[in-house]
Protein backbone atom coordinates (compact mmCIF):
# COMPACT_ATOMS: atom_id res chain seq x y z
CA UNK A 1 0.00 0.00 0.00
CA UNK A 2 1.45 3.71 -1.00
CA UNK A 3 0.26 6.27 1.42
CA UNK A 4 1.20 9.87 1.05
CA UNK A 5 0.91 12.59 4.09
CA UNK A 6 0.24 16.09 2.95
CA UNK A 7 1.28 18.79 5.85
CA UNK A 8 0.77 22.70 5.02
CA UNK A 9 4.09 23.92 5.68
CA UNK A 10 7.35 22.06 7.07
CA UNK A 11 9.10 24.95 8.31
CA UNK A 12 9.18 24.30 12.29
CA UNK A 13 8.95 21.28 14.32
CA UNK A 14 5.97 22.37 16.69
CA UNK A 15 2.57 20.35 17.74
CA UNK A 16 1.62 19.69 13.53
CA UNK A 17 5.05 18.60 12.52
CA UNK A 18 5.00 16.09 15.60
CA UNK A 19 1.97 14.80 14.38
CA UNK A 20 3.35 14.14 11.18
CA UNK A 21 6.52 12.47 12.57
CA UNK A 22 3.50 10.14 14.57
CA UNK A 23 1.76 9.20 11.41
CA UNK A 24 5.56 8.10 10.31
CA UNK A 25 5.47 5.59 13.18
CA UNK A 26 2.53 3.78 11.39
CA UNK A 27 3.64 4.43 7.60
CA UNK A 28 7.22 4.52 7.86
CA UNK A 29 7.74 4.85 3.86
CA UNK A 30 4.87 7.44 3.27
CA UNK A 31 5.97 10.09 1.32
CA UNK A 32 5.53 13.18 2.74
CA UNK A 33 4.07 16.77 0.81
CA UNK A 34 3.91 20.49 1.66
CA UNK A 35 3.68 23.82 -0.14
CA UNK A 36 6.74 24.61 1.55
CA UNK A 37 9.34 22.81 3.07
CA UNK A 38 12.35 24.17 5.03
CA UNK A 39 14.73 20.59 5.24
CA UNK A 40 16.88 22.49 8.00
CA UNK A 41 14.05 23.09 10.36
CA UNK A 42 12.72 19.67 10.61
CA UNK A 43 14.27 16.48 11.88
CA UNK A 44 16.45 14.27 9.55
CA UNK A 45 13.53 11.37 9.83
CA UNK A 46 10.94 14.03 7.80
CA UNK A 47 13.35 15.71 5.66
CA UNK A 48 14.43 12.56 4.44
CA UNK A 49 10.55 11.12 3.75
CA UNK A 50 9.99 14.57 1.64
CA UNK A 51 8.91 13.49 -1.69
CA UNK A 52 7.69 17.13 -2.94
CA UNK A 53 6.21 20.26 -2.71
CA UNK A 54 3.51 22.74 -4.20
CA UNK A 55 4.62 25.29 -6.71
CA UNK A 56 4.56 27.94 -4.06
CA UNK A 57 7.77 26.69 -2.21
CA UNK A 58 9.45 27.83 -5.60
CA UNK A 59 8.56 31.23 -5.12
CA UNK A 60 10.97 33.75 -4.21
CA UNK A 61 11.08 34.16 0.00
CA UNK A 62 8.09 31.58 0.11
CA UNK A 63 9.72 30.14 3.15
CA UNK A 64 9.48 33.09 5.10
CA UNK A 65 6.14 34.77 3.67
CA UNK A 66 4.63 31.31 3.46
CA UNK A 67 1.02 32.57 4.58
CA UNK A 68 0.85 35.53 2.57
CA UNK A 69 0.81 33.21 -0.19
CA UNK A 70 -2.38 31.59 1.08
CA UNK A 71 -4.66 32.84 -1.74
CA UNK A 72 -2.31 30.49 -4.47
CA UNK A 73 -2.34 27.49 -1.95
CA UNK A 74 -6.31 25.85 -3.64
CA UNK A 75 -4.78 25.85 -7.02
CA UNK A 76 -1.19 24.87 -5.78
CA UNK A 77 -2.58 22.15 -3.74
CA UNK A 78 -4.88 20.63 -6.81
CA UNK A 79 -1.88 20.16 -9.01
CA UNK A 80 0.18 18.10 -6.89
CA UNK A 81 -0.53 14.49 -8.16
CA UNK A 82 -1.75 11.59 -6.09
CA UNK A 83 -2.77 8.72 -8.15
CA UNK A 84 0.10 6.59 -7.52
CA UNK A 85 -1.23 6.58 -3.54
CA UNK A 86 -3.83 4.21 -2.26
CA UNK A 87 -4.01 5.83 1.34
CA UNK A 88 -3.59 9.80 1.62
CA UNK A 89 -3.32 11.14 4.95
CA UNK A 90 -4.05 15.40 4.73
CA UNK A 91 -2.53 17.37 7.84
CA UNK A 92 -5.27 20.02 7.87
CA UNK A 93 -4.48 23.71 9.88
CA UNK A 94 -3.92 25.48 6.59
CA UNK A 95 -5.09 24.03 3.16
CA UNK A 96 -4.11 20.83 2.81
CA UNK A 97 -7.54 18.34 2.64
CA UNK A 98 -8.43 20.25 -0.83
CA UNK A 99 -5.63 17.42 -2.27
CA UNK A 100 -7.33 15.12 -5.04
CA UNK A 101 -6.63 12.01 -4.58
CA UNK A 102 -7.44 8.75 -6.76
CA UNK A 103 -11.01 8.05 -7.45
CA UNK A 104 -10.44 4.69 -5.40
CA UNK A 105 -7.97 5.86 -2.91
CA UNK A 106 -8.79 6.94 0.69
CA UNK A 107 -8.04 9.91 1.98
CA UNK A 108 -8.50 10.72 6.30
CA UNK A 109 -8.17 14.30 7.36
CA UNK A 110 -6.34 14.84 10.96
CA UNK A 111 -7.43 17.97 11.15
CA UNK A 112 -6.21 20.67 14.27
CA UNK A 113 -8.29 23.32 12.68
CA UNK A 114 -10.18 24.84 9.78
CA UNK A 115 -8.05 27.37 8.95
CA UNK A 116 -8.33 29.71 11.64
CA UNK A 117 -7.42 32.96 9.97
CA UNK A 118 -10.48 31.99 7.16
CA UNK A 119 -12.59 30.77 9.93
CA UNK A 120 -12.57 31.61 13.61
CA UNK A 121 -10.55 34.85 13.39
CA UNK A 122 -10.47 36.65 10.20
CA UNK A 123 -10.76 39.90 11.58
CA UNK A 124 -7.86 39.98 13.44
CA UNK A 125 -5.77 38.06 10.44
CA UNK A 126 -6.87 41.30 8.34
CA UNK A 127 -6.26 43.56 10.60
CA UNK A 128 -2.40 42.19 10.35
CA UNK A 129 -2.49 43.82 7.09
CA UNK A 130 -2.20 47.37 5.89
CA UNK A 131 -5.54 49.29 5.54
CA UNK A 132 -5.05 49.65 1.84
CA UNK A 133 -5.47 45.70 1.15
CA UNK A 134 -7.62 44.91 3.82
CA UNK A 135 -11.06 44.54 0.88
CA UNK A 136 -9.07 42.60 -1.45
CA UNK A 137 -8.48 40.34 1.29
CA UNK A 138 -11.27 40.00 2.59
CA UNK A 139 -12.61 38.96 -0.73
CA UNK A 140 -10.11 36.48 -0.94
CA UNK A 141 -10.82 34.92 2.31
CA UNK A 142 -14.52 34.81 1.14
CA UNK A 143 -13.31 33.01 -2.10
CA UNK A 144 -11.38 30.73 0.18
CA UNK A 145 -13.87 29.94 2.22
CA UNK A 146 -16.14 28.46 -0.85
CA UNK A 147 -13.22 26.66 -2.01
CA UNK A 148 -12.94 24.95 1.65
CA UNK A 149 -16.00 24.05 2.14
CA UNK A 150 -16.49 22.74 -1.63
CA UNK A 151 -13.45 20.57 -0.66
CA UNK A 152 -14.88 19.09 2.20
CA UNK A 153 -16.40 16.35 -0.34
CA UNK A 154 -12.93 15.24 -0.97
CA UNK A 155 -12.32 13.58 2.42
CA UNK A 156 -13.84 9.86 3.41
CA UNK A 157 -13.05 10.00 6.89
CA UNK A 158 -12.37 13.35 9.25
CA UNK A 159 -10.76 12.91 12.67
CA UNK A 160 -10.57 15.77 14.76
CA UNK A 161 -7.72 16.85 17.32
CA UNK A 162 -10.45 18.10 20.03
CA UNK A 163 -13.81 18.14 20.80
CA UNK A 164 -13.43 21.87 20.13
CA UNK A 165 -12.52 20.93 16.77
CA UNK A 166 -14.39 18.29 15.68
CA UNK A 167 -17.76 20.77 16.72
CA UNK A 168 -15.90 23.53 13.89
CA UNK A 169 -15.68 20.54 11.69
CA UNK A 170 -19.62 19.71 11.95
CA UNK A 171 -20.72 24.01 12.30
CA UNK A 172 -18.36 24.92 9.08
CA UNK A 173 -18.07 21.94 6.81
CA UNK A 174 -21.08 19.64 7.93
CA UNK A 175 -19.08 16.89 8.31
CA UNK A 176 -18.68 14.40 11.00
CA UNK A 177 -15.19 13.53 12.98
CA UNK A 178 -13.62 11.06 14.99
CA UNK A 179 -11.51 12.68 17.77
CA UNK A 180 -8.45 11.50 18.23
CA UNK A 181 -6.24 13.87 20.69
CA UNK A 182 -2.43 14.60 19.31
CA UNK A 183 0.70 13.08 20.64
CA UNK A 184 2.65 14.58 23.28
CA UNK A 185 6.42 13.64 23.98
CA UNK A 186 5.53 12.51 28.06
CA UNK A 187 9.23 11.06 28.45
CA UNK A 188 10.84 14.57 27.61
CA UNK A 189 9.55 15.61 31.12
CA UNK A 190 9.21 14.84 35.00
CA UNK A 191 8.39 15.61 38.31
CA UNK A 192 10.49 17.66 40.29
CA UNK A 193 11.76 15.98 43.11
CA UNK A 194 12.54 18.81 45.48
CA UNK A 195 8.80 20.14 44.57
CA UNK A 196 7.76 23.70 42.86
CA UNK A 197 9.26 26.88 43.34
CA UNK A 198 7.26 30.16 44.34
CA UNK A 199 6.56 31.14 40.49
CA UNK A 200 3.73 30.92 38.26
CA UNK A 201 4.51 30.08 34.83
CA UNK A 202 2.76 31.65 31.45
CA UNK A 203 4.50 29.69 28.06
CA UNK A 204 3.56 30.47 24.82
CA UNK A 205 3.60 32.48 21.49
CA UNK A 206 3.38 36.18 22.58
CA UNK A 207 0.66 37.05 20.12
CA UNK A 208 -2.85 38.60 20.97
CA UNK A 209 -5.18 35.69 21.32
CA UNK A 210 -2.91 33.93 23.74
CA UNK A 211 -3.73 36.10 25.68
CA UNK A 212 -0.12 36.77 27.90
CA UNK A 213 -1.45 39.93 28.96
CA UNK A 214 -4.41 38.42 30.72
CA UNK A 215 -1.65 36.95 33.18
CA UNK A 216 0.27 39.67 33.23
CA UNK A 217 -2.88 41.78 34.58
CA UNK A 218 -3.96 39.34 36.92
CA UNK A 219 -0.82 39.42 39.38
CA UNK A 220 0.28 43.15 38.70
CA UNK A 221 -0.73 44.66 42.26
CA UNK A 222 0.57 41.29 44.29
CA UNK A 223 3.35 40.25 45.56
CA UNK A 224 2.59 36.87 42.97
CA UNK A 225 5.59 35.87 41.31
CA UNK A 226 5.25 35.15 37.26
CA UNK A 227 7.45 34.06 34.57
CA UNK A 228 6.48 34.18 31.14
CA UNK A 229 8.57 32.31 27.97
CA UNK A 230 8.16 33.20 24.60
CA UNK A 231 8.50 35.43 21.74
CA UNK A 232 6.05 37.26 19.51
CA UNK A 233 4.65 40.42 18.04
CA UNK A 234 3.12 41.17 21.40
CA UNK A 235 6.63 41.44 23.05
CA UNK A 236 7.25 44.76 23.44
CA UNK A 237 4.34 45.94 24.67
CA UNK A 238 3.46 43.37 27.11
CA UNK A 239 6.69 44.34 28.37
CA UNK A 240 6.02 48.00 29.01
CA UNK A 241 2.88 46.70 30.98
CA UNK A 242 4.43 44.31 33.25
CA UNK A 243 5.12 44.96 36.59
CA UNK A 244 8.30 43.85 38.87
CA UNK A 245 6.87 40.68 39.69
CA UNK A 246 6.75 39.54 35.89
CA UNK A 247 9.81 37.89 34.53
CA UNK A 248 10.37 37.41 30.66
CA UNK A 249 12.92 34.67 30.12
CA UNK A 250 12.05 34.73 25.82
CA UNK A 251 12.76 31.80 24.07
CA UNK A 252 13.98 28.97 26.06
CA UNK A 253 15.55 25.46 25.22
CA UNK A 254 13.21 22.42 25.29
CA UNK A 255 15.26 21.46 28.36
CA UNK A 256 14.97 24.28 30.41
CA UNK A 257 11.14 24.77 29.59
CA UNK A 258 11.07 21.06 30.98
CA UNK A 259 12.95 22.37 34.25
CA UNK A 260 10.30 25.44 34.56
CA UNK A 261 7.36 23.15 33.69
CA UNK A 262 8.36 21.26 36.55
CA UNK A 263 9.49 24.09 39.42
CA UNK A 264 5.88 26.06 38.84
CA UNK A 265 3.41 26.68 40.59
CA UNK A 266 1.05 26.04 38.65
CA UNK A 267 1.07 26.92 34.65
CA UNK A 268 -1.36 29.77 33.58
CA UNK A 269 -3.08 29.08 30.13
CA UNK A 270 -5.83 31.90 29.17
CA UNK A 271 -6.20 31.11 25.51
CA UNK A 272 -8.86 29.25 23.72
CA UNK A 273 -6.78 27.15 21.79
CA UNK A 274 -8.14 24.23 19.51
CA UNK A 275 -5.95 21.51 21.92
CA UNK A 276 -2.92 22.83 23.49
CA UNK A 277 0.04 20.66 23.86
CA UNK A 278 1.22 22.96 26.90
CA UNK A 279 -0.99 22.32 29.72
CA UNK A 280 -0.30 18.22 29.36
CA UNK A 281 3.20 18.96 28.90
CA UNK A 282 3.00 21.20 32.14
CA UNK A 283 0.94 18.21 33.83
CA UNK A 284 3.24 15.23 32.61
CA UNK A 285 5.62 17.57 35.51
CA UNK A 286 3.33 17.04 37.84
CA UNK A 287 2.05 20.27 37.69
CA UNK A 288 -1.65 22.00 37.74
CA UNK A 289 -2.84 23.73 34.92
CA UNK A 290 -5.03 27.34 35.60
CA UNK A 291 -6.94 27.39 32.38
CA UNK A 292 -9.52 28.90 30.58
CA UNK A 293 -12.66 26.74 30.61
CA UNK A 294 -13.05 26.69 26.68
CA UNK A 295 -12.04 24.76 23.95
CA UNK A 296 -9.24 22.47 24.31
CA UNK A 297 -8.28 22.83 27.67
CA UNK A 298 -11.74 21.20 28.62
CA UNK A 299 -10.40 17.69 26.77
CA UNK A 300 -6.80 18.07 29.02
CA UNK A 301 -7.24 19.56 32.02
CA UNK A 302 -9.67 17.72 34.45
CA UNK A 303 -11.45 20.54 36.93
CA UNK A 304 -10.58 19.89 40.19
CA UNK A 305 -7.65 17.40 39.87
CA UNK A 306 -5.41 18.36 37.28
CA UNK A 307 -6.52 22.13 37.48
CA UNK A 308 -8.74 24.96 37.70
CA UNK A 309 -11.02 26.79 35.33
CA UNK A 310 -11.95 30.22 34.98
CA UNK A 311 -14.49 30.63 32.91
CA UNK A 312 -13.85 34.22 31.51
CA UNK A 313 -11.33 35.66 30.12
CA UNK A 314 -10.82 39.04 32.67
CA UNK A 315 -8.26 39.35 34.93
CA UNK A 316 -10.88 39.44 37.57
CA UNK A 317 -11.58 35.85 36.82
CA UNK A 318 -8.45 34.51 36.87
CA UNK A 319 -7.56 36.40 39.73
CA UNK A 320 -10.46 34.33 41.64
CA UNK A 321 -8.78 30.82 40.49
CA UNK A 322 -5.39 31.78 41.42
CA UNK A 323 -7.02 32.75 45.13
CA UNK A 324 -9.01 29.30 44.46
CA UNK A 325 -5.82 27.32 43.81
CA UNK A 326 -3.90 28.98 46.61
CA UNK A 327 -6.31 28.13 49.24
CA UNK A 328 -6.01 24.55 49.00
CA UNK A 329 -3.00 23.58 46.70
CA UNK A 330 -2.90 20.43 48.13
CA UNK A 331 -5.98 18.99 46.61
CA UNK A 332 -3.26 18.79 43.28
CA UNK A 333 -1.25 15.75 43.39
CA UNK A 334 1.69 15.27 41.51
CA UNK A 335 1.49 11.82 40.70
CA UNK A 336 -1.91 11.78 39.88
CA UNK A 337 -1.82 14.67 37.51
CA UNK A 338 1.39 12.72 36.12
CA UNK A 339 -0.62 9.71 35.16
CA UNK A 340 -3.51 11.61 33.53
CA UNK A 341 -0.97 13.17 31.52
CA UNK A 342 0.38 9.95 30.25
CA UNK A 343 -2.95 9.25 28.39
CA UNK A 344 -1.82 11.68 26.02
CA UNK A 345 1.62 9.99 25.41
CA UNK A 346 1.95 9.15 21.40
CA UNK A 347 1.87 5.57 21.42
CA UNK A 348 -1.82 6.30 22.24
CA UNK A 349 -2.12 8.53 19.55
CA UNK A 350 -0.49 6.09 17.31
CA UNK A 351 -2.76 2.80 18.58
CA UNK A 352 -6.00 4.79 17.86
CA UNK A 353 -4.87 6.63 14.67
CA UNK A 354 -4.09 3.29 13.43
CA UNK A 355 -7.38 0.99 14.39
CA UNK A 356 -9.42 3.89 12.41
CA UNK A 357 -7.50 3.97 9.08
CA UNK A 358 -7.57 0.04 9.46
CA UNK A 359 -11.28 -0.21 9.66
CA UNK A 360 -12.01 2.35 7.23
CA UNK A 361 -9.61 0.61 4.72
CA UNK A 362 -11.41 -2.95 5.73
CA UNK A 363 -14.54 -1.19 4.54
CA UNK A 364 -13.37 -0.01 1.12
Amino acid sequence: MKVAIVHYWLVTMRGGEKVVDALLDLYPDADLYAHVVDRDAITPRLAARVKGTTFVDRIPGARRHYQKLLPLMPLALERLDMSAYDLVISSEGGPTKGIIPRADALHVCYCHSPMRYVWVMPEAYLATLPAVVRPFAAWLLHRIRAWDVTTAARVDHFVANSNTVARRIRKFWRREAEVVFPPVEIERFAIAPDGPDDYYLFASQLVGYKRADLAIQAVTGTNRRLIVVGEGGEEAALRKMAPANVEFRGRVSDEELAQLYARCRALLFCAEEDFGIVPVEAMACGRPVIAYGRGGARDSVVDGVTGLFFEAQTPEALRDALDRFEANPEQFDPETIRAHAETFARDRFVREFGMLVEGWLADQ
